[in-house]
């Protein structure tokens, strides 16, 4: 494409069509505002809880109770201080605004702990490992929390129309998917090579240096390009009154008890390393388990902006969430039926018949798909519910409004580490060290497929209760907006 038609397409409007709302976002600011969420896909996806845990246990030797502890407590800890980053950014007044400080500085620090914590410590005394992963672990929370709360929030503040977030959200989970997919690759890729099949921990590490850099550089285009729209009273809300506001978001609660059931759903992402060297017998087939999950958040990001922007006024996140959840329990409890009989009774290290194979892969690719959709509402929903209790109150803090999804994210992202790492505990799964199968009981196997499907399942049909609760419908919001413009322009005035 040559370079003028490059600026050109760059400096164009990313909603073009009139859809009742101002439109703002250019391809150049959408795109570098995705970079940034690419830079978290690149850290996220090192840190999934299946390569978290797998290092920890079977390659630096940690005890399978002790890493439980330790992703439940360090995880703990920073659920909680995920509200304190919220008013921090509530309370920041700078010539940058609120977020772009944090986004300017956090990535350097999170890329630092991320790789810190598959740096391979293998060779250390057993207390060493353990202080390691500790501190490692603990720092990446905190260093990711004070990227993640600003680049949502901004996300809230880079503008006031909902077709226009949506399109964006739909453009970063494509990016994000595609840029977090790099260093995440190089794993599956590694396992491939006999070499590392034995030396395993050496295809961790590589693993974390790549996403050292990547999320460094891909975080600089956001600071430049990306603006703050929303206005805020001037004068900072005191801590007191940052959660008062956060008291009066009755959807955005209902969002939270929603996501609170969705922990059971992460389990399988904490138990996919397990079950592709334990059940499925060969470490291989996570190269083919990650393939498997890429097209989801393509179709979703691609299809959900364009559904919202051709029903206009007649889109309902809400159904459309709950649609997906009933699709996804329903996907879960297919994936068991159809299964089972035929994974559970496979010898160490024999591989699955060919029809099996691709039925795992069908059903690993079909789940994902509600997944990436149910992900991309709630992004819009938590957004809605931002502007309501402006509407409400007058008053703007998406960093404590934001807190609160990102709480309960990290807390089930830790709690379902816990769960998945309990469930096979109690049912004896036998460690081992690198990824080579050693033989497990039916009872371990049985509690391998079940973090991968009933147990998923069990989490869509739990989350389907509280959202019956959520009050926001498109038409709603689009009175508020107009509502809080109004008011805007009377204060002007």
């Amino acid at each position: 494409m040559p370079m003028g038609k490059l600026k050109n397409f760059l400096n164009s409007k990313i909603v073009r069509s009139d859809v009742g709302e101002e439109t703002v976002l250019t391809w150049k600011e959408t795109l570098s505002y995705a970079l940034g969420r690419g830079a978290q896909g690149m850290s996220t996806s090192t840190m999934a809880s299946g390569n978290v845990n797998y290092f920890l246990t079977n390659l630096m030797g940690l005890s399978l109770p002790f890493v439980s502890a330790v992703r439940f407590w360090t995880g703990l800890w920073d659920a909680f201080n995920d509200p304190i980053m919220g008013v921090l950014v509530d309370k920041t007044h700078t010539k940058d605004g609120k977020m772009l400080p944090y986004i300017k500085w956090a990535p350097y620090l999170c890329a630092l702990f991320t790789f810190g914590v598959f740096l391979n410590s293998a060779s250390f005394p057993m207390i060493l490992r353990m202080i390691f992963a500790v501190v490692a672990l603990v720092g990446w929370d905190m260093t990711y929390t004070a990227f993640d709360i600003p680049m949502g929030a901004l996300a809230f503040s880079i503008t006031s129309s909902g077709v226009e977030r949506t399109k964006l959200f739909g453009v970063s989970s494509i990016v994000r998917a595609v840029v977090g997919a790099i260093p995440g690759a190089v794993l599956p890729i590694a396992l491939l090579i006999p070499y590392f099949k034995v030396h395993t921990g050496y295809a961790y590490t590589a693993t974390a240096v790549i996403a050292f850099f990547g999320i460094i550089l891909c975080t600089r285009p956001t600071y430049r390009n990306c603006r703050e729209r929303a206005e805020h009273n001037n004068d900072e809300p005191t801590i007191k009154e940052c959660f008062a506001l956060l008291l009066k978001n009755k959807p955005l609660f209902m969002l939270f008890l929603s996501n609170m059931a969705f922990l059971l759903v992460t389990v399988k992402t904490a138990v996919q390393m397990y079950f592709a060297v334990d059940l499925m017998g060969d470490a291989a087939y996570v190269t083919i388990l990650s393939v498997a999950l890429a097209p989801a958040p393509f179709i979703a990001g691609v299809l959900v902006p364009f559904i919202t922007e051709k029903l206009g006024e007649r889109a309902d996140f809400k159904k459309m969430y709950i649609a997906c959840c009933l699709l996804a329990a329903l996907l879960h409890g297919l994936f068991y039926v159809t299964t089972s009989g035929s994974l559970l009774h496979l010898q160490t290290g024999e591989k699955p018949t060919v029809p099996i194979i691709i039925l795992v892969l069908l059903f690993v690719v079909l789940t994902s798909i509600p997944l990436e959709f149910k992900n991309l509402l709630s992004k819009e929903m938590e957004a809605e519910t931002v502007d309501y209790v402006e509407w409400k109150t007058g008053t703007r803090a998406e960093g404590i409004m934001l807190s609160l999804m990102s709480f309960t994210g990290k807390l089930t992202n830790s709690v379902s580490s816990t769960i998945g790492l309990a469930v096979l505990g109690f049912a004896n799964y036998a460690t081992h060290e690198d990824a080579v199968a050693v033989a497990q009981t039916v009872t371990a196997k049985n509690a391998l497929l079940s973090c991968m499907t009933t147990i998923p399942m069990l989490g869509y049909v739990l989350m389907l209760l509280p959202i019956l609760f959520y009050s926001i419908n498109r038409k709603q919001h689009t009175q508020m907006m107009a509502d809080i413009a109004a008011r805007k322009a009377a204060k002007h005035e």
